[in-house]
């Protein structure tokens, strides 16, 4: 009898637990945190650029890095969201551009590193002339320091928003590799251009 009793209220509790019980409810989706923009040197962006074109062509070399202007990134403190590496390849008999992005702007290409169109090689255009990586010796926020000492504080003090522009290549003329710091949205209406030397430092010249 007191088995029966303690069965009946075993079953009794039961049927209450499960009356009583609801349904899981799911976790409440946490909606991710949108990631905020990578600002990176050229010198930095170039090397995962690089390391990118390295799987294309084993034998591959650069010949021009360029930043781009966008909304969360205007080339200030020698940085930039975006950057472009062109590299070519005499085994692949191309050209072929490379973008690393840091950002999810809509005036910028995909965050991530984004490999372009390949193009003909022709070794003998002096604007696909490749570089030796061990020339780039100076990042673009020290060639954008020396360019302030050559009018551009003081152009930045009259103008706080001018955005500026990177472009890095060889000067087959006078065998260096030049970081050319633009002062404006492009490279053909620039306020100021200023030519630093990527192996030294050294401030080269301002381009009139």
């Amino acid at each position: 009898m007191k088995k029966l009793t303690i069965a009946v209220l075993s079953l009794a509790l039961g049927i209450l637990a499960g009356c009583s019980s609801e349904p899981a409810k799911p976790a409440s989706a946490e909606k991710p945190q949108a990631k905020g923009p990578e600002l990176e040197t050229g010198r930095v962006a170039f090397q995962k650029l690089y390391i990118a074109a390295r799987g294309w062509g084993r034998d591959a070399q650069p010949f021009r890095l360029e930043s781009q202007i966008t909304a969360d990134g205007n080339g200030k403190d020698g940085k930039s969201a975006v950057w472009r590496a062109s590299f070519a390849s005499a085994a692949q008999r191309g050209v072929k551009p490379y973008v690393w992005s840091g950002t999810d702007s809509p005036d910028a290409p995909s965050r991530g590193i984004s490999p372009g169109a390949e193009d003909s090689y022709n070794p003998s255009n002096s604007s696909t002339q490749v570089f030796d990586i061990a020339f780039l010796k100076v990042d673009s926020d020290k060639a954008l320091e020396a360019s302030k000492a050559h009018g551009g504080d003081k152009l930045l003090q009259a103008s706080p928003d001018t955005p500026i522009l990177y472009m890095l290549d060889w000067n087959h003329t006078s065998n260096k590799l030049v970081w050319h710091v633009y002062y404006g949205s492009n490279r053909d209406d620039a306020k100021l251009k200023v030519d630093v030397d990527a192996s030294t430092g050294e401030f080269i010249r301002v381009v009139k």
